[in-house]
């Protein structure tokens, strides 16, 4: 059974003009504990708000307007804030991609990382201490005992992510989200990060849910990946199968658009047009627009999931699997 699973997943904003809009509609897919689900697609996609539905962190004005968010057989999309503060204690942890604007300005990081020992295990002060220097030393954080007394403007970006990830771990959570928690970092900061998450993954069993740009980080650390596009879910498949035969054509776009280190290419594949604003959604397929095999049926309805468990797609004129090859 998985650790979460998220079904048929829709999110509404109401906008200060009185207009709602729907970020995310119809998302669905499922992490197993001690497994990692990457969430991959262009900015604007929807990936970031899905997981602030999940973890309960959505603006006043948004709410879930419709679907299943379930975590270890526990509904959350019915939970108010308060009892959503109480879930994200003890067994949702969130990464922001900017670490620095994640923790407090104006606290010492020992301070920060104390407190949330102490609210997620009760323990006295001194021994919440104790319990973050270790967090420190597990993260690889240099020098931690000084780090303890430093503010988050005294760290670098490094630094302040592996601060990050010890507050988030800090309660041993269920569910881990890392929404683009290595973007900002140079690739050998990045590599030393996400091999960091994965060694924190095994020794307690949390499931990962991995939010990111870089294609090369899900080939070599996820297990399944989704991929986004204008809010809702096209394509579900393990990570091996979808860089071998992407059904999708929007996910074979993505793949196309990596550079190539086995050829030569005077110039960089690219998906032309851009995503569509979510107060102006397309009639139909939302990526008919930009797609070279679209057909006068995309242009008109919205398709729904085909495959199986192990491999779903969304789309009446997909790649056969010889030509995804």
């Amino acid at each position: 059974m998985p650790l979460l699973q998220v079904s048929d997943l829709e999110v509404t904003i109401a906008a200060r003009s009185g207009e709602a809009v729907k970020p995310v509609r119809n998302g669905s897919f499922s992490v197993t504990a001690g497994e990692t689900l990457a969430l991959v697609g262009e900015s604007g996609c929807g990936k970031s708000i899905t997981c602030f539905a999940v973890a309960g962190l959505l603006p006043k004005r948004a709410n879930i307007s419709a679907g299943s968010v379930m975590l270890d057989g526990r509904e959350l999309a019915v939970l108010d804030r308060k009892a959503m503060r109480l879930v994200r204690r003890r067994d949702i942890a969130f990464v922001f991609q900017d670490a620095t604007n994640g923790l407090n300005p104006v606290k010492p990081i020992g301070w920060q990382i104390a407190e949330a020992v102490r609210l997620r295990e009760g323990a006295s002060w001194k021994a919440s201490h104790a319990r973050a220097l270790d967090l420190l030393r597990r993260v690889g954080m240099p020098e931690p005992k000084r780090r303890m007394r430093e503010f988050p403007h005294q760290l670098s970006g490094g630094m302040n992510q592996r601060a990050m990830i010890a507050l988030a771990i800090a309660g041993s959570p269920k569910l881990l989200i890392a929404d683009e928690a290595t973007t900002a970092l140079d690739v050998t900061i990045q590599a030393q990060i996400m091999a960091l998450i994965a060694d924190l993954q095994r020794e307690i069993g949390m499931a990962v849910l991995l939010v990111t740009h870089d294609l090369g980080l899900v080939a070599e650390y996820a297990d399944h990946v989704a991929v986004m596009y204008a809010g809702r879910v096209v394509e579900r498949a393990d990570v091996e199968s979808l860089f071998a035969t992407p059904r999708h054509p929007y996910a074979r776009g993505l793949l196309d658009a990596l550079p190539r280190v086995d050829r030569v290419s005077r110039e960089l594949a690219i998906i032309e047009g851009q995503v569509p604003p979510i107060n102006a959604m397309p009639a139909g397929c939302a990526f008919a627009p930009r797609c070279a095999r679209a057909l006068p049926r995309c242009r008109a309805e919205a398709p729904v999931m085909l495959g199986g468990s192990d491999h779903a797609f969304s789309c009446f004129n997909s790649l056969p699997e010889r030509e995804a090859a």
